[in-house]
């Protein structure tokens, strides 16, 4: 991840987001798993980050590697926001890809639900067309998170398609 200039680091955090103060920080994986019934299962690396610069929002940055093969995989960008007062999220996401996707769900206790309301491709990505994400993050404990993806294309209806651990670097 890059690191924030000097003049963005130690804001305080915004009261907004203080019901997703949990979430906050560096997470790496052991091993994730991803499937979908057009490829074939595989087993991924993570590392995201969760971070505050002061602002109604929490900053968000993935890079993923392919375990076996140690390349690059998907890297993400975006933002998570909190209506204030409310346990409504929203997580919008650039992906490398060539998608841009905006999910909205809430936030219960140590656990967010998401579902996409948009899901946006540069006009040359590469077919079928993911129409649809849903993703679930739980804090199974202080230390570890977990991910699950479901996701749902032109040609296939929604499923499984992710599902990863976390352990907290910092």
């Amino acid at each position: 991840m890059a690191s924030l200039p000097t003049v963005l680091q130690g804001k305080p955090v915004n009261e907004a987001i203080k019901p997703l103060l949990w979430l906050l920080g560096k997470w790496e994986s052991s091993e994730g798993n991803g499937s979908f019934p057009s490829i074939s299962p595989f087993k991924y690396g993570e590392r995201i980050e969760f971070y505050s610069l002061g602002q109604p929002m929490v900053n968000y940055s993935s890079f993923t590697w392919h375990l076996e093969k140690k390349n690059p995989m998907h890297l993400e960008s975006g933002f998570l926001r909190i209506n204030p007062g409310t346990q409504q999220v929203a997580f919008m996401l650039a992906h490398n890809f060539g998608l841009t996707t905006v999910e909205e769900g809430e936030v219960v206790d140590h656990k967010i639900t998401l579902t996409s309301k948009s899901v946006s491709r540069m006009s040359w990505a590469k077919g079928p067309s993911v129409t649809k994400i849903s993703r679930n993050f739980s804090l199974i404990d202080d230390n570890t998170l977990e991910q699950v993806v479901f996701m749902e294309t032109a040609n296939t209806p929604l499923c499984e398609h992710l599902k990863i651990v976390y352990n907290r670097v910092s």
